[in-house]
């Protein structure tokens, strides 16, 4: 009877080793995704500044043009 104990507390024990080797492992990828969730969000926030000044800079160019006309291209004169 004494064997059986023995052998049921050393798979008990076992599986507490597992149980919290299980719960570190899930803690860990907690905060790691947590971390690479706020870097994408910082990127983000960075991408969409760039792509809101490329916007800003492109209506202003679009501003100038509309009132300062490209200069047409004529056609190259041949002097003969």
């Amino acid at each position: 009877m004494l064997v059986f104990l023995f052998a049921v507390a050393i798979i008990l024990f076992v599986g507490l080793l597992f149980a919290i080797d299980r719960t570190l492992k899930v803690g860990k990828r907690v905060r790691r995704r947590r971390e690479a969730n706020r870097r994408l969000i910082a990127a983000a926030a960075v991408a969409e500044a760039k792509n809101e000044q490329k916007t800003a800079t492109a209506e202003a160019s679009k501003a100038l043009t509309s009132l300062i006309p490209a200069i047409q291209k004529h056609d190259i004169r041949h002097v003969e």
